[in-house]
């Protein structure tokens, strides 16, 4: 018989849908302090590797500066039996070429549905200030509580 954990888990397919389907994760990097710092982060979805952009200055910036760890938690639903989600502890590559940044910006700003000339301005005004951070998954666990058909 598999376990609760076998449920749950979700397939490649299921993992990959439910990241395109969302567009906010909460990124948590290590801080000055040796705390978790969480924060929020639109992302761009690439397999399962994910993609964001983030002011050069931010706390979130220096921390991965000094280290280039990552974990992320993108979840959905609110009682028990509708409870889905992926946490994935992700090795983080930085970007800091300009014009490279500015892909990450075109990239998440298309998921919003928003492009054309003024927003390609404000991408090109921004990168300089800003950061762009690949995110690539060590490990990834996931759970879909509604495949467990309401049993607890």
């Amino acid at each position: 018989m598999p376990s609760r954990r076998d449920q749950i888990r979700m397939s490649d397919d299921e993992l990959r849908e439910f990241l395109a389907e969302h567009r906010v994760v909460t990124c948590a990097t290590i801080g000055p302090n040796g705390r978790p710092h969480l924060m929020p982060l639109w992302y761009s979805v690439d397999g399962v590797e994910l993609r964001g952009w983030t002011y050069a200055k931010s706390q979130k910036a220096r921390n991965l500066e000094r280290d280039a760890r990552a974990t992320l938690q993108v979840e959905d639903g609110e009682q028990y039996n509708e409870l889905r989600g992926v946490m994935m502890e992700c090795d983080v590559e930085v970007e800091r070429d300009p014009a490279q940044v500015a892909g990450y910006g075109r990239k998440l700003f298309a998921r919003f549905g928003a492009t054309g000339g003024d927003v390609d301005a404000m991408i090109e005004k921004q990168a300089p200030k800003r950061i762009g951070m690949r995110f690539t998954p060590t490990r990834i666990v996931s759970w879909d509580h509604r495949k467990l058909g309401g049993a607890y």
